[in-house]
C-alpha cells in the first residue's frame, strides 16, 4: 500500500487526468462552476499529511477504509484557458458518513486511516488530481439525507475564489438533496462527476472547475 501511494504520488498532478480522459472528457463551455456552501465541518485542527492521496496517512501502517476512487480535472477560466498554479483543497467524511470533526453530531465511526482533507497545485495545464474514497451518506436532519458528495475549494491570486460541492452521477439521495436542488438546473451537471470503470485502477471521473477573473 505504500507503494502504491508513492507512485500515485510520483506520477504527477495530471498523469491520472490523462488515463480518465479516454474514458469521459469534459467540454469547457465557458460557464462557472456553481458555487455551494462549505458546510460545518471544514478541518478545524492543522495536519501532517497535506497530499493528495487521502486513502493512506503519512506514517499508517493500513489503508482507508471504503471504496477507492480517483477524481481528477483542470481549472480553467472563463475563456477555457488553464490556471496554473491554483491551491485545490477537498475535505470529506470518510466511508461510513463521519467527518474528523468536533461538531458532527453523526454516531458513525471515524476511520483513522482516512486522511479527510487534502490539496493539489495545479500543473501547468491547469491539472490536478485527488486518490480519496468514496464519501458515505449521512442524516442532516430527521428528513433530509446528504448523498455522497466532496468540498472542494479553489483559490488563485487574480481569480475569485470558489468553494463547492463534487456530487456522483446516480448516487442514493442525490436527487432530494436540498443544497444540490438548490442550485439552477442549467448549472447542476458542473459539479456532478460520473465515474467510469478504470482498467488500470479504480473508478475514475473528472471534475473541471471553471474560475471567475477578478475585476
Amino acid at each position: 500500500m505504500k507503494e502504491s501511494k508513492r507512485k500515485f504520488l510520483k506520477m504527477g498532478l495530471g498523469a491520472v487526468a490523462i488515463g480518465v480522459s479516454s474514458k469521459a472528457v469534459a467540454i469547457c463551455t465557458g460557464a462557472t462552476t456553481a458555487a455551494q456552501p462549505s458546510g460545518p465541518f471544514y478541518p478545524e485542527n492543522d495536519q501532517a499529511d497535506k497530499d493528495n492521496d487521502l486513502t493512506w496517512v503519512k506514517g499508517g501502517q493500513v489503508a482507508a477504509e471504503g471504496e477507492v476512487i480517483i477524481i481528477a480535472g483542470k481549472v480553467q477560466d472563463k475563456s477555457c484557458a488553464p490556471v496554473v498554479g491554483a491551491l485545490v483543497e477537498i475535505w470529506q467524511a470518510c466511508h461510513t458518513g463521519k467527518y474528523n470533526h468536533s461538531a458532527d453530531p453523526n454516531n458513525a465511526e471515524l476511520d483513522e486511516n482516512f486522511q479527510y482533507w487534502g490539496r493539489a497545485i495545479t500543473n501547468e495545464k491547469g491539472e490536478y488530481d485527488f486518490k480519496t474514497i468514496m464519501p458515505g451518506a449521512y442524516p442532516a436532519s430527521r428528513d433530509w439525507v446528504r448523498p455522497s458528495h466532496i468540498h472542494c475549494r479553489i483559490q488563485r491570486r487574480g481569480y475569485e475564489e470558489l468553494t463547492t460541492q463534487i456530487y456522483f452521477k446516480g448516487s442514493e439521495h442525490l436527487e432530494s438533496d436540498r443544497l444540490f436542488l438548490s442550485i439552477p438546473r442549467s448549472e447542476r451537471d458542473s459539479v456532478v462527476v460520473d465515474l467510469k470503470d478504470n482498467s488500470e485502477g479504480p473508478r475514475a471521473g473528472i471534475f473541471d472547475i471553471t474560475l471567475s477573473e477578478v475585476r
